[in-house]
């Protein structure tokens, strides 16, 4: 059976470690906790989400990559494949130059294969717009649909669950 690729945007990671938002942190640690019994799924990041990380202040920084590195993630190289995706996001109005990064957010993961993009930014990218979008243009363009949620949806209930 072929594993699941999921990606991982920045928001996800940084809610490990947001006491100001418990409710989001507690829900968070539980979909860590799936991840690490890694059943069946690869994670995966990219430059953007790494640089992104790079900008956090210390000590949050060392807490995030801690948990970071205990689902042990791919890291996707750029190519000049994803810039040509995003730039395609963008002309075709996904979102404004002004979140460019999101877009690339997006175009990692897609030129990458995953099928799922886990976000708790539903302003940018968990929302009908932003994934009817992708998906119009990942039809165009040969690439597969892709789901976008929030790490609530991947939480299993039960024992016998797999992603």
């Amino acid at each position: 059976m072929k594993k699941l690729k999921i990606y991982l945007d920045t928001s996800v990671i940084s809610h490990l470690d947001a006491h100001d938002t418990p409710e989001r942190m507690r829900e968070t640690r539980e979909f860590w906790d799936v991840l690490r019994q890694n059943l069946g799924c690869e994670v995966c990041v990219s430059a953007v989400t790494e640089e992104e990380l790079d900008k956090c202040p210390e000590p949050k920084r060392a807490v995030l990559l801690q948990h970071l590195a205990d689902v042990s993630p791919v890291s996707i190289d750029e190519t000049d494949e994803i810039l040509r995706l995003a730039d395609e996001y963008l002309w075709l109005g996904v979102l404004s130059r002004k979140h460019y990064s999101d877009l690339l957010h997006i175009a990692y993961a897609v030129a990458a294969g995953c099928s799922i993009i886990v976000s708790w930014n539903f302003k940018h990218f968990v929302n009908v717009r932003t994934i009817d979008r992708v998906n119009v243009v990942n039809s165009a363009r040969g690439y597969p649909q892709v789901k976008i949620v929030p790490p609530t949806m991947l939480i299993l209930e039960g024992d016998d669950d797999e992603l």
